[in-house]
Order: C-alpha cells, then sequence, then structure tokens
C-alpha cells in the first residue's frame, strides 16, 4: 500500500467520523446556526491551500463565481437536510444513506446524456435493496431522519455533477472555497431566521465544529488532492466510500450507537452495491468524479 492510498484512507476515516462530529454538535448549536460556523471555518481553513497548490490554469472570474454559488445553494441544501437529518437518525445510518449518493450519481447522469455501464446498474440495484432493509419500517414506513438524508443524498449526486462538469474548466480550490462562503452565508441567513443560538452555545460546540470545519475540510480535502494525484479515479472512490463504514465504528466508539442486525444486513448490502458500482474498470474508462459528504 503507497503514501497515497494511505492518504485516501485517512480521508475516508475523517470524513466518517465527521458524522460524529455533526450529531455531537446538534447538542448545543441548530442544524443551519452549526452549518454557518462550521463552512465559515471550512472557508478560512482552505485559504492557506491557495497558496500551497497555486492553479496556473487559466479562467474567467465571472464564470468562477456563477458556478461556485451554483454549487453552494446545492451544498447548502445537501449539508441541511443532512445536518437536520442527524436530529432524528444515527450518525451510522446518515452514513451509509448520504453514501448513497455514488450509486444516485450514474442515474442523474442519464439526464445528461452520460452512459451508465451494466456493473453500475447492478451496484445500484443491490444498494436500493440495502437502503429498503436499513430504513424501511413495518407498513412501508421510513424515519423522517432517514428520509431527510435519502433527499439529501440527491443533492450530494447533484452536487457531484456540477463539480465534475466544471472542474475541468475552473481551478478546484478556489471553486471549492467560493461554494463553501455561499454555503456559510445561506446557512447565517436560515440560523438569523430559523434559530436562536448564544455565543456560548457556540463555544460549547468549539471541538466539533473545530472537526467538521477544519479537519473534515481542509485537512481531507488536502489528503484528497495529494492521494489521488497517484491514485485512479475508480480506486479512489472505491476507498473514499468507506466513510459510511467508519460513521458506524465512529458512531459505536463516541455516542455509543448500536445497530440492529436488521440495519446491519442493509448497511452491508448499500456497502456491497458501492463497491460493485465503483470496481475498477479497464485502463481506458473514463475516470469518475468524486466529491466530499462531509
Amino acid at each position: 500500500m503507497s503514501i497515497s492510498h494511505i492518504m485516501l484512507w485517512c480521508t475516508a476515516i475523517i470524513w466518517g467520523f465527521a458524522f460524529v462530529a455533526q450529531s455531537a454538535g446538534m447538542e448545543n448549536l441548530g442544524p443551519y446556526s452549526f452549518n454557518a460556523a462550521r463552512f465559515a471555518m471550512a472557508s478560512c481553513a482552505l485559504i492557506p491551500l491557495l497558496f500551497l497548490f497555486p492553479s496556473k490554469q487559466s479562467y474567467q472570474f465571472k464564470k468562477l463565481l456563477i458556478v461556485g454559488s451554483v454549487a453552494g445553494v446545492v451544498l447548502f441544501i445537501g449539508s441541511s437536510l443532512q445536518q437536520i437529518g442527524l436530529l432524528y437518525t444515527s450518525a451510522g445510518n446518515a452514513g451509509f444513506i448520504t453514501s448513497l449518493y455514488i450509486v444516485l450519481v450514474p442515474i442523474f447522469g442519464l439526464l445528461l446524456s452520460q452512459k451508465t455501464t451494466r456493473k453500475a446498474w447492478l451496484g445500484i440495484a443491490v444498494a436500493i435493496v440495502g437502503f429498503y432493509i436499513l430504513t424501511i419500517e413495518p407498513g412501508f414506513k421510513i424515519n423522517y431522519g432517514d428520509a431527510l438524508e435519502f433527499i439529501g443524498a440527491m443533492f450530494w449526486a447533484s452536487h457531484v455533477l456540477v463539480i465534475g462538469y466544471y472542474s475541468r474548466h475552473l481551478p478546484a480550490i478556489p471553486l471549492s472555497i467560493i461554494q463553501c462562503i455561499i454555503t456559510a452565508l445561506l446557512s447565517i441567513i436560515a440560523a438569523s431566521a430559523l434559530e436562536d443560538n448564544s455565543i456560548e452555545d457556540f463555544k460549547a460546540a468549539w471541538l466539533p465544529l473545530l472537526y467538521a470545519g477544519v479537519a473534515s475540510s481542509s485537512i481531507a480535502y488536502t489528503l484528497q488532492i495529494i492521494g489521488q494525484k497517484k491514485v485512479s479515479a475508480s480506486i479512489s472512490a472505491l476507498i473514499l466510500s468507506t466513510e459510511s463504514v467508519f460513521a458506524v465504528i465512529g458512531g459505536w466508539l463516541f455516542m455509543g450507537e448500536i445497530l440492529s442486525a436488521k440495519a446491519y444486513v442493509g448497511c452491508a448490502f448499500i456497502l456491497l452495491g458501492m463497491i460493485i458500482s465503483q470496481w475498477p474498470q479497464k485502463k481506458n474508462t473514463l475516470a469518475t468524479a468524486v466529491t466530499t459528504t462531509s
């Protein structure tokens, strides 16, 4: 295993444990307030990367601003649904359901005339079975939090497609900073209108905010950039998809969450579906975009 592979595994671990930080942070803050502080910190933490990884790519700032704003709106909706969903479901469930964006991307890609392989369809089918086992209760009812996480996964998939398409024409780090700033601003507006948190509440949640805002964004993002330079996109996606497993481990270690046997079976199917859909193709296969969800 190379250093690059280790960096990607570290990224998956950091992202997986971020679900625990996000859940713990809401013991003191509302979901919008948490995201407002988190993405404001993430924006500041990403700025040094502009100097560590200077871009030589030429681009139009107006286009960067427009695309970054669109991506920021999608990111705001996805992260808000994810954060609110954590009020009603476990970190483990949230991690696995959110990770469904990996198999939703090929479905959404059809709207953009992108081809989907048989292998991807098989992975999608297996993951859907897992989602059914994990979330559907007797009487075909679905937990409110799980439903929010699934809707959020649709926005994460949309975010992947937006970033995947435009990142070929725009520098990644400035684009990421702009989308984080937009997400922070929208979260501040929502928090001001819907929540009432004091400075003391933010101080009480400093550790989860520090982890989610800095470790999960700046540090993990840096590790991902460096790691993916020498690892194929398919292998990278395969490693990074294990963040859902680490979300379950983190929930068990730090929050005492214990999944039922039925939930473990559902998670296993979802993970298997992701592995099938992301299993490396032949060398001439086009690369797949990867993005953060935590």
